[in-house]
């Protein structure tokens, strides 16, 4: 499995189910913005909040929020998509075409366009219904958002100055949006935020919702700089608690990841702080601590949400380990819990590719990808056609690559940062210079051990390996044991005439994970094998 970050981890459906207390994301200015929203007078505030929640009601879009009827605006991206694909690769007309449409109906289909800007005050509260009424967190802990979601919008339409429900469904839409890959979410999680904080300004769960969105963008520096904000109004907000975890995490500042993850079980003991202090531990090298604290996380949990988010957790440490008996015993666990939650299909299946079993692979990752075409299971599934190497196969291989291309363009026209995901992908599977290009603005945002892998291997692949050298150490310095760090550094060393060490860090990703990637193991065996006849 690629190495796992907090922002593509497995997630827990519940973790961030939408509650009064742990919300979503919006723009810098959002608190300046409300407090203008809250100078408004209140009959026009009113007639406002009366409109927009009838435009909702209608499904129609707020005023000054164009867009082409639904019908007309797929056929767009799917056409979109099309022309960015086809500079890449070659398109299998009936497989590529199916796949393009899933994507391009999951960006648009049964979006209503909540949340404009709020330009009402927050007067009145006590006439507000409050969120966990108008959306029942068992609903939610069932993994249920699109139920979750039509409860809170008719609970809006009815109260439309519920400045907690507009913040749980702005959470409710990053979740969406995270787990189902969909980024044109974003945009409306931004809204409804904005008219949280448009209602009251300064309020922590809206901070914190700013903060989760800004991380699922990837812009950590924002996200971290919005947990501190609603941390302020409340130290005990577990949202903003486990997002400032997550964006120091992917700055690569572990030191204060680790401190902001004690600090975290302390206020708010629970899966969404165990989980991410055991990731900060498996940064560590730690993974014992992280194991341990992870299986003391699944013991007690007793909802199916909680169970296949840890599970799936527990599976993914172990097959990083080469673990892969016990890595398939934590997904059937997570899948016994709720049998259509995709990381642990996506985790399921590669474990099977790494233990052997290819065909059940390519079948999982098959049916993972005709729900949500993500980059890592389309990269994971062109490279097992790849590494099968059938006719047709190579073909099928490159119209996975070419939906990542895609995947990529869509994901920035909804406000994702996604150069990290560019990079890994186009340096094995695309355009090297793109590659490079990307991995270097990457590593200009946050210098983390995922973006010191992306931008060593994009140098390497780009022949530039005295450079890539620096880049892979510190990829690897952490202890963090992932065996495409190790293969990584072990190619780029032999590049550079380190033979020793090339042969060390290549036999050390084989021994740690041999399955870690069809085609990265198969060129890792060969070096490995090349290097030791020059012994």
């Amino acid at each position: 499995m690629p190495p796992r970050t907090t922002d593509s981890a497995p997630e827990r459906r519940d973790d961030d189910r939408p509650r009064p207390d742990h919300e979503p994301a919006v723009e810098p200015d959002a608190d300046a913005a409300a407090g203008r929203a809250g100078e408004a007078g209140e009959a026009q505030a009113d007639e406002a909040q009366a409109d927009e929640a009838q435009a909702d009601a209608e499904g129609a879009r707020p005023e000054g929020d164009s867009a082409p009827p639904a019908g007309k605006d797929v056929g767009r991206r799917v056409a979109a998509m099309r022309r960015t694909a086809d500079g890449a690769r070659r398109w299998r007309a009936a497989h590529l075409a199916g796949c393009a449409a899933l994507l391009a109906v999951a960006l648009t289909g049964g979006a209503i366009a909540f949340g404009g800007a709020g330009n009402g005050r927050a007067g009145g509260d006590a006439a507000a219904v409050s969120a966990a009424g108008a959306l029942s967190p068992g609903t939610l802990a069932r993994g249920d958002l699109d139920s979750g979601i039509a409860s809170l919008q008719k609970h809006l339409r009815a109260q439309p100055r519920d400045f907690g429900s507009w913040a749980t469904l702005g959470i409710a839409y990053v979740e969406q949006a995270r787990t189902k890959g969909d980024p044109s979410r974003y945009p409306q999680a931004e809204r409804a935020l904005k008219r949280s904080l448009g209602l009251k300004p300064g309020n922590d769960p809206a901070l914190a919702g700013q903060g989760a969105l800004a991380a699922a963008r990837h812009d950590f520096p924002g996200a971290l700089k919005y947990a501190d904000r609603a941390l302020r109004q409340n130290p005990y907000n577990e949202r903003a608690l486990c997002t400032r975890i997550d964006a120091l995490v992917e700055l690569g500042r572990y030191d204060d990841a680790e401190k902001a993850a004690d600090t975290a079980d302390d206020r708010r003991p629970g899966v969404p702080v165990f989980t991410r202090y055991a990731y900060v531990r498996e940064l560590r090298g730690d993974v014992r601590t992280a194991r341990e604290v992870l299986e003391r996380a699944l013991d007690p949990a007793d909802s199916p949400a909680d169970i296949a988010y840890v599970a799936t957790a527990l599976g993914q440490l172990a097959w990083n380990q080469g673990d892969y008996k016990a890595a398939r015993d934590h997904y059937a666990r997570a899948l016994a819990a709720d049998d259509a939650y995709l990381p642990a299909l996506e985790g399921r299946a590669r474990a099977e590719a790494a233990d052997g079993d290819r065909a059940a692979a390519v079948t999982g990752l098959e049916q993972v990808v005709a729900r949500f075409p993500l980059p890592g299971p389309l990269v994971a599934l062109g490279e097992l056609y790849e590494d099968r190497g059938a006719d047709g196969d190579r073909a099928k291989a490159g119209d996975q690559y070419a939906l990542v291309d895609a995947w990529t363009a869509l994901a920035r026209a909804g406000g994702v940062n996604a150069d990290l995901d560019s990079a890994m992908a186009a340096a094995d599977h695309g355009d090297r210079k793109e590659a490079l290009r990307a991995a270097r603005a990457e590593w200009d945002r946050r210098h983390s051990v995922h973006t010191a892998d992306a931008l060593a291997w994009a140098l390497h692949v780009n022949g530039r390996d005295e450079e890539a050298l620096p880049y892979a150490r510190r990829a690897t310095a952490t202890g963090y044991r992932n065996a495409a760090f190790l293969f990584h550094r072990g190619i780029i060393e032999r590049a550079t005439g380190d033979e020793r060490e090339a042969r060390d860090h290549l036999k050390a990703a084989l021994d740690l994970n041999p399955g870690f990637s069809p085609l990265g193991a198969r060129e890792a065996r060969t070096a490995l094998k090349d290097l030791e006849k020059n012994r």
